[in-house]
């Protein structure tokens, strides 16, 4: 992979944590790369340790997570507003990431990390694949 590639690529990452509520796709993710779709998920894959989709969906499972602690929004508005289409979707997926229900998320208290800095609690909070 060329130093070009690694730039594009990054392109891509940054417009997906930037945009991560809109409908974003693998064509549209590779031609902000300037790659064909296949090889740009194949890059992409090879150069971060997961799918274009994959790395989405943490992201927006990532936010969800945030504005589930803050316990104004309903888990139906959180899903719409981090780009979320399908209720069951995000629910399964969150489930899959975090260990437990968005519902069961929401419920549960999170001032646990109020003395913790910003920087270790994103750390801390980040979802992870098993």
């Amino acid at each position: 992979m060329t130093l070009d590639d690694l730039v594009r690529l990054r392109r891509a990452r940054d417009l997906i944590d930037r945009e991560y509520a809109e409908p974003l796709d693998v064509p549209a993710l590779a031609r902000a790369a300037l790659m064909s779709p296949g090889h740009f998920s194949r890059s992409f894959r090879a150069a971060f340790g997961e799918t274009p989709y994959s790395y989405l969906m943490t992201r927006r499972i990532e936010r969800a997570k945030a504005l589930l602690r803050r316990g104004d929004l309903s888990v139906t508005e959180v899903c719409f507003a981090v780009g979320c289409t399908s209720l069951g979707s995000f629910s399964t997926r969150f489930t899959e990431l975090v260990g437990e229900s968005p519902s069961a998320y929401r419920a549960r208290r999170h001032d646990e990390g109020a003395a913790i800095p910003a920087c270790i609690a994103k750390l801390r909070t980040r979802p992870v694949r098993a």
